[in-house]
């Protein structure tokens, strides 16, 4: 390189250094989040979780062109890729819990019954987040202490955490931001603000076109309307900006360690399949987010920050219950035990928009206060039309300590039914006892994969054969129940795990599955996790190549905390130098 090209370089980075001081020094002093001048010598890391993406969908993905980023990252030898498995429950707050705090005992799924309580909980009001991550974190420490937490369940210990349910309303994007500071935000990213603006309106098109579409493709009709899907798209698309926009801000400012997570891919993939055309259009439009925050990352080098990129289950292609047999599975076990039964059935429809609808609605909640009567009204008028138009959520405005004789939690193709006739957990026995043709009935469905229980407060499974205890060292012939999976004495070991916690089910059901991949699911679901079977229990993780990291033995989230603990751990600090900022303390496994 000749002396004058390098003169050149080195003036292109130093007004490139310029320039980002000036935009997000300015955005980071109005919005009340000034730079951090602490230990911006040490590495921070990055963690941008991809919710439910497979690995093999991952790779399918990459062979089809929508992850270019990604695929750039592993080509240029910046990043490694690979399979690791999330254990059961498949679903996010068993996997978030267990990388954040190294601890998801007793997390029975996305939704579950506590008999010792009377009480129904669902992973989505902020307050019974708040209580589970409260009993997961007991005496732990987060791997985001003194870090940023953006749309996730729990927060990591972390100290800002924005849009994060376990601590909702602690903290609002806009809070600090007055006037003409946000004449600033668009002033500095005129760019972004366009690209909102075009990509909205494109997806509204093409939203309207599958909607037309759907008309032609039986059992997943999308009813045709013109407001509705513009708000939503929108919504989605300003929301996963703003998101962003935070990231690369604390990026700026030396935050030590950020997680955010990009949900749009796994909550079109529900409805879509994991490899339909828009689940894969929304991959691609997360893809661009890990873009510029892979950018900025380069490029603002004030502190050096590694790069994970992972997902916490994957997504299995499935059938709903009640579309092949009529009914769904709390209705089929009711219709066993007769009509004196007074059955609590419940299970979530996913709602595009709804998320960020909500927490957008929090923020024009927040910037209400403090503002002048026009601007109240006009905030008010505006928080208020959006509430009209979004989807309510029947899960938010349950009561949770409402119950019957059976309770039916259902999560994707996991499914815990709990009976009310004692407060403590059954063993399989009692169950067989008491309701011996719900048992032979259960046994015999075709939609059953796996019924799993307690023998004498040991794991077991029911066949056709009776109570077998389980066994994850043991032989796996033709017969058993999990000898078609890939891993069984993996699933085994899982299954003897989720079975010993405390509040699941008295009978633990899992759909069925078959050698493509493809399960039953109690969800009204074209593609779901939760359970056993297919790709939803291999997710990935790409992380920097100058890592070390033997993902092959991992068969549960929390084996992942210790690797971050221990990596980016606060280094002992002597009088002389000052107290860094750190992502927490080194535990031993």
């Amino acid at each position: 390189m000749t002396w004058f090209l390098r003169r050149i370089l080195d003036l292109v980075d130093a007004l490139a250094h310029w320039y980002y001081n000036r935009k997000y020094g300015t955005l980071a002093e109005k919005m009340g989040r000034s730079q951090r001048l602490n230990a911006l010598g040490q590495r921070g890391f990055i963690v941008i979780q991809i919710d439910g993406l497979a690995h093999e969908h991952l790779l399918e993905a990459m062979a089809r062109g929508y992850v270019p980023t990604l695929q750039r990252l592993l080509n240029s030898g910046q990043a490694r890729l690979a399979r690791w498995r999330c254990g059961l429950p498949s679903t996010t707050p068993a996997v978030q819990a267990g990388i954040m705090f190294g601890n998801n005992w007793d997390v029975p799924s996305f939704r579950w019954y506590e008999k010792d309580r009377g009480l129904s909980v669902v992973c989505k009001p902020p307050a019974l987040v708040k209580q589970v991550q409260e009993r997961v974190a007991a005496g732990r420490e987060g791997i985001l202490n003194g870090g940023s937490s953006y749309v996730n369940m729990f927060d990591g210990g972390a100290r800002l955490s924005l849009f994060t349910l376990a601590a909702w309303g602690r903290h609002r994007f806009f809070e600090n931001v007055r006037g003409f500071g946000f004449v600033l935000l668009f002033l500095f990213s005129p760019w972004r603000v366009v690209r909102t603006l075009f990509v909205s309106f494109w997806e509204y098109l093409r939203d309207l076109w599958g909607r037309l579409a759907s008309y032609w493709r039986p059992g997943r009709r999308q009813r045709f309307t013109l407001i509705r899907p513009f708000f939503q798209i929108i919504v989605n698309v300003v929301f996963r900006e703003i998101e962003t926009f935070g990231v690369m801000l604390d990026i700026y400012r030396g935050v030590p360690c950020i997680w955010a997570n990009y949900f749009g891919y796994d909550e079109v993939a529900h409805h879509v399949g994991p490899l339909g055309r828009e689940a894969l259009r929304a991959l691609r439009g997360l893809d661009k987010q890990i873009r510029q925050i892979d950018r900025i990352r380069r490029q603002y080098r004030r502190r050096e920050y590694d790069l994970y990129v992972l997902s916490d289950h994957g997504l299995s292609p499935s059938t709903p219950f009640r579309a092949l047999y009529g009914s769904t599975l709390g209705e089929y076990i009711a219709a066993q035990l007769g009509e004196a039964v007074a059955l609590d059935e419940r299970w979530g429809q996913v709602h595009h928009a709804r998320k960020p609808a909500d927490f957008l609605l929090e923020e024009l909640r927040g910037m209400e206060m403090g503002r002048s009567k026009r601007a109240q009204a006009l905030l008010r008028m505006l928080r208020r039309w959006m509430e009209e138009r979004v989807v309510p959520d029947p899960e938010l405005g349950w009561d949770m300590e409402r119950h019957g004789d059976v309770i039916v939690r259902s999560s994707g193709s996991l499914a815990h039914v709990y009976f009310n006739v004692t407060p403590s957990p059954m063993d399989l026995s009692e169950v067989a006892i008491l309701y011996p043709e719900l048992v032979a009935r259960l046994l015999e469905h075709p939609g059953i994969g796996l019924i799993l229980g307690r023998d004498d407060g040991h794991p077991a499974i029911l066949t056709e054969r009776g109570i077998e205890r389980l066994a994850p060292e043991g032989e796996f012939g033709p017969e058993h129940p999990l000898a078609t999976l890939p891993e069984p004495a993996f699933a085994a070991a899982q299954l003897a795990r989720v079975a010993s916690f405390p509040h699941s089910g008295d009978l633990i059901l899992l759909g069925a599955w078959n050698e493509k991949g493809e399960v039953v699911c109690f969800e009204e679901q074209w593609a779901s996790h939760g359970g056993l079977g297919g790709p939803q229990d291999y997710p990935f993780i790409l992380y920097p190549a100058h890592v070390n990291w033997d993902l092959s033995q991992v068969t549960n989230a929390e084996q992942l905390y210790y690797h971050f603990m221990e990596r980016y751990s606060q280094p002992s600090s002597t009088p002389s130098s000052p107290q860094p900022q750190t992502c927490g303390r080194s535990r031993t496994p």
